[in-house]
């Protein structure tokens, strides 16, 4: 083992890494029946509910030192999503003011209504969380790019995913096509906004130019929809949905991750395209 219980660590949770605490160590298969017998730690997320702890890989495990909680700054630095500072502006008055209190008031409202609402698990098999750490290697790290247009596309791959379903019973039902147009209709809203990391953008728009007309789903693959899986819980946590519809569409959210696993070869990319020094000068500035 290389790491011993009680020991602070930092540990992958999809494509980031969070502060952890191992609680207990064993050798055991975590991701059945692809996965491989190995060392396995259940960890705590520091600041986390009890209800996130779980039993990982060695691979998913950091020690805690100075260049991994550097690698972490960096991860979480590059990640889409983050929130840019708001410029502060001068000359504000009171009647402006008073407007930006109750707004914060209402903001703050809203956030407590948020954290009080049940949480969303939508676990990752580990395969694919691998294949979430390469994705952001390979772009933020050694500079590379997916080679766009993606085929299968993210439509063409929730078709193949449709169609491996026709025959099972309860497949067929309206909250599974659902489920599906939601998905595509998540990814189309989502990618331009928290999918892409920067060093993706230039090429964002390089395609859109090049493909007006087509949709985000029409355009990109399995790759970035795997992205869109990661920030659901989030989603998911700012709707209106009752539990039951939540309990439903988790149910489904996994089950496409599980038919993604199983055929991760035929739906993502092994290598990427290392992008033109053109590219680069261009993003660069």
């Amino acid at each position: 083992m290389t790491f011993e219980a009680n020991e602070n660590v930092l540990c992958f949770h999809g494509p980031l890494l969070y502060e952890a605490k191992i609680l207990k160590t064993d050798w055991r298969v975590l991701d059945p029946p692809h996965g491989d017998e190995g060392p396995a730690y259940l960890v705590h997320y520091r600041g986390w509910k009890q209800t996130w702890d779980e039993w990982v890989p060695e691979s998913r495990a950091l020690k805690m030192n100075e260049a991994n909680l550097a690698k972490q700054a960096s991860l979480k630095e590059s990640y889409p999503g983050k929130k840019k500072a708001v410029p502060k502006t001068s000359g504000v008055t009171e009647s402006s003011d008073r407007g930006k209190k109750r707004a914060k008031d209402t903001s703050v409202d809203k956030e407590e209504e948020f954290t009080k609402r049940p949480e969303i698990k939508v676990p990752i098999p580990d395969s694919l969380k691998a294949q979430l750490v390469d994705d952001w290697e390979n772009i933020t790290k050694h500079q590379q790019l997916v080679p766009l247009p993606r085929t299968p596309n993210v439509v063409q791959i929730l078709d193949m995913y449709r169609d491996s379903k026709k025959d099972k019973k309860g497949k067929s039902d309206e909250i599974f096509q659902e489920v599906l147009s939601g998905i595509k209709t998540y990814f189309d809203k989502c990618l331009g906004n928290l999918l892409l990391y920067r060093f993706e953008r230039q090429q964002y728009v390089d395609i859109r130019k090049r493909n007006t007309g087509k949709e985000d789903s029409e355009i990109y693959g399995g790759e970035h929809l795997l992205r869109l899986f990661v920030q659901f819980p989030m989603l998911i946590a700012h709707t209106q949905m009752d539990q039951d519809s939540i309990n439903a569409l988790r149910e489904n959210l996994v089950d496409v991750l599980k038919w993604m696993q199983k055929n991760h070869k035929e739906l993502l990319l092994s290598e990427y395209e290392n992008a033109s020094p053109a590219y680069q000068s261009i993003v660069k500035s």
